[in-house]
């Protein structure tokens, strides 16, 4: 009855929410969240926590933050503020809580800080304005008021035991035995009241049943083949259609591994149920978010991959050399020592590099929306950099006239002279 008190008041008697209601759902959740436990975690414990907290089964929290994770990196800002604001299990209080010096926590003070900095770009200020924090906040908040409303009466906190040695209140004294041994009816030997009676024979230990074997799953292997074949069957479609790019192709391949993933946890935690499919779900979803905050609409290329070009000659020159992802090596140190040049370098996602013979006169523009620029000998890293700089080289103008426009959205920009 104690561990359904907290949760009495939230619902009224028609079942409605209400704003009183909503309010008191989440001072419930403060006060009893979940606490990170050592064992179970593959990071800081925090998908592990909130899942023993609640009783379901952590693959399932682990893809939830997956999917946040592809909502402009939601999921890695809500991960980072639960690293700072859930405790260990032998902590008194968070991370952040002893960075307030309210108790005390394991945490190292130096990583608490390094966790409260990097929560700073996670909210997504520097990328879209603000919108993955307004996002991820509304969309985890109502995830754990819908949690904490179902099953928030379960796995509740204990009340704190009392420490030995220390006073019992007057309300948990109670009488060690009420009623005196046989062969001491008076009660006239007090040492004795918890003595067990005479000759009583000990109650047999129930031997432990043995371990129950765990049935191997294929539902991993099941999920994995899956995802082959929808990759497989991506990559013909992109011939035809041109929804099957990189960013639709990765977001299948994500959305077929989280649903086996969370197939595998209903139908059993067994080897082979799917929970190893999670260090292909992780890094796939980076790549996700970097190709979501790419703006591709500017690159004027369906290529993907590298690009590598060494032209001999003025007129071999292409007008444009692009790519979507990859990276473009645009080698001009071979071409003659007069004539005129003019090209433009893109990239979507990835780098671009460009050498220029030594004494060119080279007029060149670096741009990069958000990685680094080393444009000649000017050199800058960050976001929305723009570089321009024309350069004549060390025997003055003269010869070789070389223009170039070189851009990557997301990656790295370098000119350099061979």
């Amino acid at each position: 009855m104690c561990r359904r008190r907290g949760l009495s008041k939230l619902v009224d008697v028609s079942g409605n929410i209400s704003a009183a209601n909503v309010e008191e759902t989440f001072k419930d959740f403060w006060a009893s969240r979940p606490r990170r436990p050592h064992d179970g975690r593959k990071i800081a414990g925090v998908a592990a926590g909130i899942a023993q907290r609640y009783q379901i089964d952590p693959v399932i929290v682990r893809v939830a933050f997956v999917a946040l994770a592809l909502c402009n990196g939601a999921g890695l800002l809500m991960y980072l503020l639960g690293w700072l604001w859930l405790a260990q299990a032998d902590d008194e209080v968070s991370a952040a809580e002893a960075l307030l010096g309210r108790g005390r926590s394991s945490t190292p003070t130096a990583l608490t800080v390094v966790l409260g900095l990097a929560v700073i770009p996670a909210t997504g200020v520097f990328i879209d304005g603000g919108f993955t924090m307004v996002g991820g906040v509304l969309l985890s908040a109502g995830a754990v008021y819908l949690l904490h409303r179902n099953r928030g009466q379960l796995n509740r906190p204990d009340a704190p035991a009392f420490a030995v040695g220390e006073p019992v209140p007057a309300d948990d004294q109670t009488t060690a035995r009420v009623t005196p041994p046989a062969w001491d009816p008076l009660g006239a030997a007090p040492f004795a009241w918890d003595l067990p009676e005479p000759g009583s024979a000990p109650e047999p230990v129930a031997a432990a049943p043995p371990p129950e074997r765990r049935r191997r799953s294929r539902v991993g292997v099941a999920t994995f083949g899956v995802a082959l074949l929808v990759l497989a069957s991506s990559l013909v479609a992109s011939s035809y259609w041109d929804w099957f790019d990189a960013q639709h192709i990765l977001g299948l391949l994500v959305a077929v591994l989280g649903a086996g993933m969370v197939l595998g946890a209903v139908r059993g935690n067994g080897r082979g149920s799917g929970r190893g499919l999670i260090w292909l779900v992780v890094p796939m979803s980076v790549i996700g978010v970097g190709l979501t905050t790419v703006d591709f609409d500017g690159i004027d290329s369906d290529r993907m991959g590298s690009t590598q070009a060494r032209p001999t000659s003025v007129e071999r020159v292409d007008s444009r050399y692009s790519t979507r992802i990859g990276e473009v090596d645009l080698d001009l140190t071979g071409l003659p020592n007069s004539g005129s040049v003019t090209t433009e370098v893109e990239v979507g996602f990835g780098s671009t590099r460009v050498k220029v013979p030594r004494d060119a006169d080279v007029t060149v523009t670096c741009r990069s929306d958000l990685g680094g620029v080393k444009c000649l000998d000017k050199q800058s890293d960050g976001r929305n950099l723009h570089e321009e700089v024309t350069d004549n080289g060390p025997d003055g103008p003269g010869g070789l006239t070389i223009v170039l426009d070189v851009r990557s959205e997301f990656g790295e920009v370098e000119v350099s002279r061979g």
